[in-house]
């Protein structure tokens, strides 16, 4: 029996903090707003796309984890509007330290296929 694993682990991570820095700086029809939610959007959908064609689960069960990361992270960051300065900012400062750990793990999949002979 094959073993099922969650393989989205890192693009949650991303989605977490992106949600977290979206809720923590919103503002009513602020265009910043609007780019952080269609990366958001694009974060929570497109990594279905890169699942490996022999082992793609249905849709809304790989949707369902990602949907509750999102919310929780959407909580942390309506709670971080209420914190100090210094606090208020480490959402996008691990945003950023994710998404260089994510783009490593992507890129060094992508390099590390070799070529049938």
């Amino acid at each position: 029996m094959a073993q099922k694993h969650y393989r989205s682990l890192d693009t949650s991570i991303l989605l977490f903090f992106l949600t977290a820095e979206l809720a923590r700086s919103a503002t009513f029809f602020g265009f910043d707003t609007l780019l952080l939610t269609i990366a958001a959007l694009f974060v929570l959908v497109l990594p279905y796309l890169l699942i490996e064609v022999d082992g793609v689960p249905a849709f809304g069960r790989w949707l369902r984890p990602r949907l509750v990361c999102a919310g929780i992270g959407m909580g942390s960051g309506v709670l971080l509007r209420f914190a100090p300065e210094a606090v208020g900012h480490l959402p996008m400062t691990f945003l950023i330290l994710s998404a260089v750990i994510c783009s490593y793990i992507h890129i060094y999949g992508l390099l590390k296929l070799r070529l049938v002979k």
